[in-house]
């Protein structure tokens, strides 16, 4: 109603005026008969507002669609037109198809640009895994300190396709992840023992404690992604040879907790709360050029979707704390 009156407010308005306008020139050409004027004035009036009662029941449900719009009601506006037909209503309605036809196409088109883009990155990078691991080979063969220059360089290059690869997969993540309850022992010491060449080329030392038979439900390839990340920010910000990184793992109230320690340079407190934005390098990016601004974002991102929590606290000059929470509690059995 209050759409309509607004709409119809002009014409009220203008109505009106011309009413007196027209009573007006009747007076001064002489016409004194007031009740007569009054008369004629009531029926005008009585006619306006059959017409505004009218266009009102006409349009009723088209200004209601739009001054309130019902939610899960189709885009096109199907339940705008069922009652009114009128012009206006219909003109609107044929509109509404139109652009929603329109749009629905744009985003399949879209879509289907995007998930090409998708599989061409997944395939690239699956395709420069395997050349990157033949040079590894080749290079273990030789002690030629200049190689091992080289295979230090690859490995950076591996974990730069593999941010790659995971972060184009993340928007698939339902489609790409299975939960099983594993021990977390052995996931920490694997990923460990793949980056052993980072630890021995920094000369840092990971320190392992863990209480015995703790177990998560998780997904062990996106997990080992995460403390992957972890670890190579660890390593890279500790500026000191010799250091220390630990990896604690225990219970606590319930649930199973993985904290993972530095002795490195830590986060200024004012970069902390924007490390889990993309691309957000701070202060220490700068200083350190192979920031990406990825790495904590990305391992924010996929421990929300495990189901992760996820804290960090850091002093400066003192060292970085990240804790991964793990819901439940668990034992396996050694064999």
């Amino acid at each position: 109603m209050r759409l309509f009156l607004q709409e119809q407010r002009p014409l009220i308005i203008v109505y009106i005026a011309q009413l007196l306008v027209v009573s007006l020139i009747y007076r001064l050409d002489g016409f004194r008969n007031f009740t007569v004027t009054l008369y004629a004035g009531i029926i005008s009036l009585l006619l306006l507002l059959g017409y505004l009662i009218f266009r009102y029941i006409a349009n009723r449900s088209f200004y209601k669609r739009l001054e309130q719009p019902l939610p899960g009601e189709s885009l096109t506006g199907e339940s705008s037109a069922e009652s009114s037909h009128t012009p206006l209503a219909e003109a609107l309605h044929q509109l509404l198809r139109t652009q929603f036809r329109q749009y629905t196409t744009d985003l399949h088109n879209y879509k289907h640009k995007i998930e090409g883009h998708l599989q061409f990155i997944n395939q690239w990078a699956h395709q420069m895994k395997t050349p990157i691991s033949v040079i590894h080979l080749i290079l273990q063969d030789d002690d030629d300190p200049r190689f091992a220059a080289i295979g230090d360089e690859l490995d950076r290059l591996k974990k730069g396709l593999d941010l790659v690869l995971y972060t184009a997969r993340l928007d698939t993540f339902e489609h790409d992840f299975y939960v099983e309850n594993l021990p977390l022992e052995r996931i920490v010491r694997g990923v460990t023992s793949e980056q052993k060449r980072l630890f021995i080329r920094r000369r840092i030392y990971p320190s392992i404690r863990m209480e015995s038979r703790l177990t998560v439900a998780t997904d062990e390839k996106w997990l080992s992604f995460v403390l992957t990340q972890l670890l190579t920010n660890a390593v890279r910000y500790t500026l000191e040879e010799q250091g220390r990184l630990y990896f604690d793992g225990y219970a606590r109230e319930g649930k199973v907790v993985l904290e993972i320690r530095d002795e490195g340079i830590g986060i200024p407190p004012s970069d902390l709360p924007r490390v889990f934005d993309p691309y957000f390098t701070g202060e220490n990016g700068r200083r350190f050029r192979e920031s990406t601004g990825m790495g904590l974002f990305l391992v924010k991102q996929i421990c929300d979707k495990l189901g992760h929590a996820f804290e960090i606290e850091s002093k400066l000059d003192e060292g970085t704390t990240v804790r991964l929470i793990f819901e439940g509690t668990g034992s396996h059995n050694s064999h």
